[in-house]
């Protein structure tokens, strides 16, 4: 069983350098979508995430959109427990994989596959388990021999492949996406696309975070859209 449920969460980052409510921070509250405010001790902070509660349960493939700094990846952070929430509660079951940021995970001087035993082990995968995905991880991202040089010769779409096949091959219990199927080259976007139709059928709990609506309408049941440290889940037709 897998679900995720938020209990009138909120998320606060403190701006100690603010001294005013000046041009700053307007373009602050551009970039960043959330509410800026003042704490108890006079800092000037801004809440990412604003009384948020939600309920994902097992089965459902959710769709995260809203504009660029809404919010979209803070509160997929929030749900894999990267970031705790300075009010409310997070209650999470299921073992959490994640597709973010390039580089995570990776030690650039590994070779490929070693990277994807470290990548799969820092999982919660055991050795025998990661050894066993090796050849599902080679044949996905078509890297070939440079699978056996080190990860700094890559390139960065080679570095994603490289992440982005590990991620989908553990076959976690809820797996967060952010972003990462829009880039690459036309050929490996369709595999992605494929694959993460399958795994999102799969998994038992999915999130997907992109700006692209006709993915989301593709891959999820459920949509939710953030705006100012707002969640709504929203009606679309699918």
């Amino acid at each position: 069983m897998a679900f995720v449920k938020f209990e009138n969460v909120s998320l606060e980052f403190p701006i100690y350098n603010a001294k005013t409510m000046s041009l700053r921070h307007n373009l602050l509250r551009i970039t960043t979508g959330g509410r800026i405010s003042q704490d108890s001790s006079k800092h000037i902070v801004i809440r990412s995430l604003d009384d948020v509660s939600f309920q994902f349960d097992d089965g459902d493939s959710i769709g995260l959109i809203g504009h660029n700094g809404a919010g979209k990846s803070t509160l997929l952070r929030t749900i894999a427990g990267i970031y705790h929430p300075t009010g409310g509660q997070v209650i999470r079951e299921g073992k959490v994989s994640t597709v973010f940021e390039l580089g995570a995970g990776i030690d650039y001087e590994l070779s490929g596959y070693e990277n994807i035993l470290r990548m799969a082990m820092l999982q919660g995968v055991g050795y025998k388990e990661a050894l066993s995905i090796l050849d599902n991880v080679a044949d996905f991202t078509g890297l070939g021999d440079f699978l056996n040089l080190p990860v700094r010769t890559y390139s960065s779409g080679m570095t994603m492949r490289l992440m982005f096949g590990v991620a989908t091959s553990i076959k976690p219990e809820i797996l967060l996406v952010d972003e990462m199927i829009s880039t690459g080259d036309a050929e490996f976007q369709e595999k992605a696309i494929q694959r993460m139709k399958h795994i999102s059928k799969s998994s038992k709990l999915f999130v997907l975070a992109s700006h692209d609506i006709n993915m989301i309408k593709l891959m999820c049941n459920r949509i939710f859209k953030l705006e100012h440290g707002k969640v709504e889940e929203i009606k679309v037709e699918l």
